[in-house]
């Protein structure tokens, strides 16, 4: 075996390492999430740990599911982009099939997989961030220079909210928008490409909420909860009495008044207010910079993917970062009285099988993002020593003759050229350049 096949096999047999700062996040979350689970849904039935029960099978799936996701290399992932995209639709379509689709107050969102309901729109979070993440790949020169490239991810998101609006899933629609729009940002669109769709957007979802009653009724009861309060504002104003029984630490872990059924959806779309109800202002700062950890070191991973010309997999951290960022944003809103409720769920920390095995499968999707680009800094690292340690050779006196400093650094300068020079140039986002 030549020397040039002997470091071709060093450099396979490099494996990489997880982010322990993504995993200690995620790990962290979910654990908070466990417990408060446990606590929030302790008088919702007459088995006081049912729905604790489920979530944990619901995170065990969900970690199986990582795990396999963690063993799949991301350039096999992004040769089924159209297959990805087809599933988007198939699954957004399938809930409307009689016998398949089941109808939860009103909405039809779920699909009935005979031991729990399967919400599909959860599923379609990942599958539309791999695809975009993948045409930003195939497309970035023509998604900043013309319109067409930038107008396609748009008409396809514009067809999944079409049929997310008649389930009917408003949150999930202006999550799957905000998504693309930041992507389509970052994978170099010009913003002033970009104004435009989304002021043509803009009447058509005010419409949406003036001429749907109970959308304008959760608009009304935002605005002021205390107006009706045992009507429309119930639950926000139940929602604002638990954040404020809160205080500086809380009323103790387990001791939430409003959780005895005063609250609904107290281990769902409200598990907030318990939190901050339960552990206080200091609690609810603890949850708020977990998120923003995972969050920021997300975007973190997809700016040094991009650095080395690694943008599918940096585009994909983007796209998680932000569905992670944006959901909790809404979410701990509603909480908070500062926007309308919607519906959706705190990542990691809800209850909600579907949820909780998206989330998870996201997290395993971000994981092996953050291994592969640790695989490929430590591989370019030995590549370097060997051009480093090859450039020494070269430039080594005939036997006999001693080394001067002179040639040995002249060496040295020569192998750190050679190696650097087979580093990719930095290519930053771009940010909606205006130009």
């Amino acid at each position: 075996m030549d020397d040039h096949s002997r470091q071709a096999t060093r450099l396979e047999a490099i494996g990489g390492s997880y982010d322990k700062w993504l995993l200690g996040a995620a790990v962290a979350l979910a654990s908070i999430g466990i417990v408060m689970v446990a606590s929030s849904s302790i008088a919702l039935t007459q088995s006081p740990f049912y729905y604790l029960t489920r979530h944990l099978l619901f995170i065990g799936i969900g970690v199986v599911l990582a795990a396999v996701v963690l063993r799949v290399e991301l350039k096999e992932i992004e040769k089924y982009n159209q297959l990805l995209l087809l599933g988007c639709f198939a699954l957004l379509i399938v809930v409307f099939i009689p016998g398949l689709g089941s109808s939860v107050n009103g909405a039809q969102r779920w699909i009935n997989l005979g031991v729990s309901k399967f919400q599909t729109v959860e599923a379609v979070k990942v599958l539309y961030i791999v695809w975009l993440s993948s045409y930003l790949v195939r497309f970035r020169d023509e998604v900043n220079a013309t319109w067409l490239a930038m107008l396609k991810p748009v008409g396809v998101v514009g067809v999944l909210v079409v049929l997310l609006l008649l389930q009917p899933d408003f949150g999930s629609s202006m999550l799957l928008l905000g998504i693309t729009t930041c992507m389509l940002l970052l994978g170099g669109a010009q913003i002033k490409r970009i104004i435009l769709p989304v002021l043509l957007m803009l009447p058509a979802l005010v419409l949406l909420v003036i001429f749907e009653p109970y959308r304008m009724r959760r608009v009304t009861s935002f605005m002021d909860p205390w107006v009706d309060q045992l009507g429309s504002g119930y639950q926000l104003s139940n929602a604002l009495m638990a954040i404020g029984r809160g205080e500086w630490t809380g009323v103790g872990l387990g001791a939430s008044i409003q959780k005895l059924n005063y609250l609904p959806e107290s281990h769902t779309d409200f598990i907030f207010s318990v939190i901050a109800e339960e552990l206080g202002f200091l609690g609810v700062c603890t949850i708020i910079v977990l998120y923003a950890l995972l969050v920021g070191r997300a975007f973190w991973l997809g700016m040094r993917c991009i650095e080395m010309r690694r943008h599918f997999a940096g585009y994909i951290a983007f796209g998680i970062a932000l569905w992670i960022g944006l959901q909790t944003f809404v979410s701990i809103g509603v909480n908070l009285g500062m926007l309308p409720t919607k519906g959706l769920t705190l990542p990691l920390i809800s209850s909600g099988g579907s949820s909780v095995m998206m989330t998870c499968v996201a997290m395993g999707l971000l994981l092996r993002v953050s291994y592969e680009y640790n695989r490929a800094v430590r591989r370019q690292e030995v590549r370097e020593d060997i051009d480093l340690a090859d450039a020494v050779m070269t430039e080594a006196p005939p036997a006999g003759e001693p080394a001067t400093a002179t040639a040995i650094a002249a060496a040295m300068q020569t192998g750190a050229s050679r190696g650097t020079s087979r580093m990719p140039q930095r290519v930053e986002p771009t940010f909606g350049r205006i130009a």
